[in-house]
């Protein structure tokens, strides 16, 4: 699904090559390697949903990629129906192998056993959707909770995705979502200024610029923390190589020439210097953590007050 044209008041987190996200987060052998993080904050995301008490009908896995917390968050609420959506067609569609792979290795474990007891309603699994965050193929007030893991950074308009999350979720839904912030690829940064001047990592978004942009998305009392995690390497080369499995950059003012060897031997000294009294290189991620609910609305949609009377107790 296409990106509608920005309006004059939607805030650009960065200029995103949207397209090109997709590309490179279409080849999953591409960004497998980096894989480890993801897995890791999604146990440090799933550890603050379980302190929260809810039961939802319709989960959303926004940013599903290959569908790792699919299952998860269909074990976690076994009732539910869970969708997992994302922007790239070919990550989908080895969410959707390893689901008939589950399926599969089910059957056999189960055999004929679903004939006498019922398939149940969402025993075909979670569905599967490929379109933007910030146009997505669902009815308003179609879910109770969002989840999305280290996606929302690749979007070029956050506040425009956190307005139709909060479309798409019910009343007192709950969205919970991380993203990467500021801190996040410094040492990449800093490495790539003995190069040239031009910018080689996202501007990662900071978390208090997210809670305003969910508080004028029409979320209540939004919670904002943070916290860095330090990957470290034996070799620079290592280290970019994860950095590009991790998405790359993909602004559209990136440099598109290639580096010559001097500089590229310049870079490697700059990663060289970085090295710890251990003899890594560190990599920092600075891991924002957001959470936020749909409140009771205050108003009509003709703006009209709505006055709420509780019934004193007997």
């Amino acid at each position: 699904m296409s990106l509608p044209p920005p309006s004059a008041s939607a805030k650009l987190s960065a200029p995103i090559d949207l397209p090109l996200v997709r590309r490179r987060f279409g080849q999953p052998q591409r960004v497998a390697e980096s894989d480890f993080l993801r897995r890791e904050v999604s146990a440090r995301m799933q550890e603050r949903l379980a302190l929260v008490k809810i039961a939802p009908r319709e989960v959303l896995d926004a940013g599903c990629g290959e569908g790792a917390d699919l299952p998860v968050l269909q074990k976690r609420y076994p009732e539910a129906q869970v969708i997992g959506l994302d922007g790239a067609y070919g990550m989908l569609a080895k969410a959707a192998d390893h689901q008939r792979g589950a399926q599969t290795a089910m059957n056999r474990l189960f055999g004929s056993i679903n004939k006498w007891l019922g398939s149940g309603p969402h025993a075909g699994g979670p569905e599967l959707a490929c379109a933007d965050f910030a146009s997505l193929p669902l009815a308003a007030n179609a879910l109770d909770l969002v989840w999305s893991n280290l996606a929302l950074h690749w979007h070029p308009q956050p506040d425009r995705v956190f307005a139709e999350w909060r479309r798409v979720l019910r009343v007192e839904g709950l969205l919970m979502f991380s993203c990467f912030g500021p801190d996040t690829l410094r040492e990449v940064r800093s490495a790539f200024e003995q190069i040239d001047l031009a910018p080689h990592t996202l501007p990662f978004v900071d978390m208090h610029d997210f809670g305003d942009m969910l508080v004028n998305a029409g979320f209540s009392t939004p919670v904002m923390d943070m916290e860095t995690i330090t990957v470290t390497y034996e070799t620079p080369q290592r280290l970019l190589e994860d950095v590009r499995a991790w998405g790359g950059n993909p602004l559209e003012s990136r440099r598109r020439s290639m580096m010559s060897r001097s500089q590229y031997q310049r870079l490697l000294a700059a990663f060289e210097a970085m090295r710890k009294p251990d003899g890594k290189i560190p990599l920092t991620f600075e891991v924002v953590y957001g959470h936020a609910f749909r409140p009771v609305p205050k108003t009509t949609a003709a703006g009209e007050s709505i006055i709420r009377f509780e019934r004193p107790p007997r």
